[in-house]
């Protein structure tokens, strides 16, 4: 790690440290069930300190982006994981498919819905889209593995697909975990589904018809079908 990165990483952290709400810290680690410290920056500001940080500071050189990422990855507060994903997403166009492998360690790492949501189809959605051939030894193999967070994000990551959706693919990944107990992977089944049916609700509708979905996806699924 060099000396401009810890600088870099320094900076926002006296930026945040200036900006913290005890009460609301509180409030943010009850919410995510004490998983997590929080500084107590409520997302607004936060997001306003973060793109004023940028403006001023830059975005990390690409040979030093996986060391930003990953510094703040490993700072106890949460806010600083948010940070590290809004610089991950300006970054992402930085990205190549070498960056994988530490990409998909943050999935694994500190894993909540709050950052898995945006790591899926913001960055691995955006990574898949531009190379394809990198599926099959990523998110085929995430919806294979025993950890939930891997399998939600293999269901996730084409949620902004819209027209470009492999629904081979999403119903694939889908019945392979159809029957899962984990409200998380449940969830995502139904939320992929219901943002589907917006581009082919028919298709989705029929989906759900003809196959067993645990009582909650299939909620989901069809919420505004």
């Amino acid at each position: 790690m060099t000396n401009s990165t810890h600088s870099y990483v320094q900076k926002l952290v006296t930026i945040y440290s200036k900006h913290t709400d005890v009460e609301f810290a509180r409030w943010s680690k009850n919410y995510l069930r004490n998983q997590f410290d929080f500084l107590g920056i409520r997302t607004p500001i936060r997001r306003k300190l973060t793109k004023q940080f940028i403006k001023e500071s830059g975005l990390p050189q690409q040979e030093e982006l996986k060391d930003v990422i990953l510094m703040l990855w490993e700072l106890p507060e949460r806010e600083y994981q948010k940070a590290a994903l809004d610089i991950l997403e300006a970054s992402k166009k930085k990205l190549t498919k070498d960056d994988m492998s530490w990409l998909s360690s943050l999935i694994v790492k500190k894993s909540w819905w709050d950052t898995i949501d945006v790591l899926s189809p913001h960055i691995m959605g955006y990574m898949f889209s531009i190379q394809p051939e990198l599926i099959p030894s990523f998110a085929d193999k995430w919806i294979e593995d025993d950890n939930i967070w891997l399998q939600r994000s293999a269901i996730l990551y084409q949620l902004k697909y819209k027209d470009e959706t492999d629904e081979e693919l999403l119903f694939r990944y889908i019945l392979r975990r159809a029957t899962s107990d984990e409200f998380f992977v449940q969830k995502a089944i139904g939320w992929i589904l219901r943002e589907y049916a917006k581009t082919r609700p028919e298709n989705v509708k029929a989906f759900v018809r003809n196959h067993h979905l645990k009582p909650l996806s299939k909620r989901e699924a069809l919420k505004y079908l």
